[in-house]
């Protein structure tokens, strides 16, 4: 009998094009201040394939400062882990529950810190980290960028690690949290319940506007700073955070001389069909460009 052809497929010994996910891994103990990991199927198998160190992308979503949703863009990051990444989708206090600025940055800062701690366990290579975030977690990842090493955001929580990253992506982030609260929501001024008054107190004064400037990256940017590359993306159809907030912040860092690039998605709104598949490779491809 003449049986049909067995073919064969080629060994993985590096189990390359596999990731796992881990949930809930607790970085801090203040509440909120979890964590989800994407790992390269390899880092399971250490004891059978050596040591493997993997570059890192730390990723906010956006949730108003409040509570982010850590699985939300978990489908568009596994893509990313598959490729030799290691993603950490990070939460962080809410304003909501009595936590205003800057603890969100502290949060996300003691995250990063946790994991270059944790490099070994979870096949991290420490000297190859980015920050991608979007909406509220895109103004978080535009502060990791400009902050690091910034005293006013730290705690003795793994203190002898470093915040900075090789690389800054933001999506459709908050930059100028004044101009926003002045020219975009100035009839909200007087409503105790918006996410300004919570974020940064009420009713507005010296001292909120001085929250909101400290939170607010273009407050940050200034020529002679040691500061990573940036790539901005953004709908010019968003009623949530304008248009401009992306682009001022995108002339400023190129007058000051910095490395900055920017896509925009033409009428995009806010999250939604501001993605395309287009979209999420043009992030990938700058990724693993820059870390």
């Amino acid at each position: 009998m003449r049986y049909p052809e067995i073919k064969s497929f080629p060994l993985n010994p590096g189990l390359a094009g596999f990731s796992r996910l881990d949930v809930n891994i607790p970085y801090s103990d203040q509440p909120g201040c979890t964590m989800d990991l994407l790992l390269p199927w390899a880092n399971q198998h250490q004891e059978l394939l050596g040591e493997v160190k993997y570059p890192l992308v730390v990723f906010i979503q956006g949730s108003s400062w409040t509570t982010p949703d850590r699985l939300a863009e978990i489908p568009q990051l596994s893509a990313l882990s598959r490729k030799g990444y290691v993603v950490a989708t990070v939460g962080h206090r809410s304003c909501l529950d009595g936590h205003p600025a800057p603890a969100f940055l502290v949060d996300v800062k003691t995250a990063i810190r946790f994991l270059r701690a944790h490099a070994k366990q979870y096949s991290i290579d420490p000297d190859r980290v980015a920050v991608w975030g979007t909406s509220s977690g895109g103004n978080a990842a535009l502060l990791v960028g400009l902050t690091a090493g910034d005293e006013r955001f730290m705690t003795g929580e793994y203190a002898g690690e470093s915040d900075r990253v090789k690389c800054v992506v933001d999506c459709f982030g908050p930059t100028d949290l004044e101009a926003m609260m002045d020219e975009d929501y100035a009839g909200l001024k007087d409503n105790p319940d918006t996410i300004f008054a919570k974020l940064c107190g009420f009713p507005v004064s010296a001292a909120t506007r001085e929250r909101m400037r400290r939170i607010s990256p273009m407050r940050y940017v200034e020529a002679g700073r040691d500061l990573p590359p940036f790539l901005l993306l953004h709908g010019t159809g968003d009623t949530v955070v304008n248009y401009n907030q992306s682009e001022r912040l995108f002339r400023k860092l190129i007058d000051c001389g910095y490395d900055a690039t920017m896509y925009n998605v033409p009428d995009a709104p806010h999250e939604g069909s501001f993605w395309s598949a287009a979209l999420v490779e043009a992030v990938h491809e700058y990724l693993m460009e820059r870390v």
